[in-house]
């Protein structure tokens, strides 16, 4: 699959050639799905906590003898039915909201939010971004100059380096809708949610090494014949 390559003037500079195992994967809705589920389960915190009948302060004295006085028994004023007392099953910090995804279908899941950015004509592919200065100015003068090919120019907007680019990124991180990432960090609900990508050039072969990895390792393997 070949796409055009610009330049940071927002020049057409030639084509490149996508490598297919990436950018050409059958979508499924459902591990979409399942992928971005598992990425907020594992970002989720439980702040939410209660404190139960052992843990809330008061209670070291019987509110009232046993008999003779017309009201309920009462062992304690931090039991649940008391203002103040504790929780019942209340939520706890200590509850853990992780889940699990195979690493094959999680690569598999981020290929497709790739594909689906290729083929909606989301991606744009430049050469190079080189910045005299890291001044915002300096990156809205770049992003600006994409404004023919960025359609939704303002909204959320994902630049991949190769890597940690210092002068790019600090020019970058005052915008609000600009979400600088690295190559080797990639992710599903990022991807997805990014109206428009800028990849720098490099940072395709730094996505391939990454994340098509194993399939290489095994694709190495050479069987030795057997010997009689």
């Amino acid at each position: 699959m070949k796409v055009s390559l610009y330049n940071q003037q927002a020049q057409n500079v030639g084509e490149i050639e996508l490598n297919e195992k990436i950018y050409s994967v059958k979508p499924s809705l459902h591990l979409l799905a399942e992928a971005v589920r598992v990425q907020d389960s594992n970002a989720r915190k439980g702040l939410a906590n209660t404190k139960n009948r052992g843990e809330v302060s008061g209670g070291g004295k019987k509110p009232w003898r046993q008999k003779g006085t017309g009201r309920a028994r009462a062992g304690s004023n931090r039991s649940p039915i008391w203002r103040g007392g504790g929780i019942t099953f209340g939520p706890t910090s200590d509850r853990n909201w992780t889940l699990k995804i195979n690493k094959k279908a999680k690569t598999k899941a981020l290929f497709m939010s790739l594909t689906d950015k290729v083929q909606a004509n989301q991606m744009i592919i430049v050469d190079k971004i080189e910045l005299p200065e890291s001044k915002t100015k300096e990156f809205v003068q770049v992003i600006t100059s994409f404004s023919t090919q960025l359609d939704n120019l303002g909204k959320k907007l994902m630049l991949v380096l190769p890597s940690n680019q210092k002068t790019l990124v600090a020019a970058a991180r005052n915008i609000p809708f600009v979400n600088v990432v690295l190559a080797s960090s990639l992710n599903v609900k990022d991807v997805l949610i990014a109206d428009t990508m800028i990849v720098v050039q490099d940072s395709l072969e730094v996505i391939e090494k990454t994340y098509l990895r194993e399939t290489a390792s095994k694709s190495a393997v050479v069987a030795t014949p057997v010997t009689a």
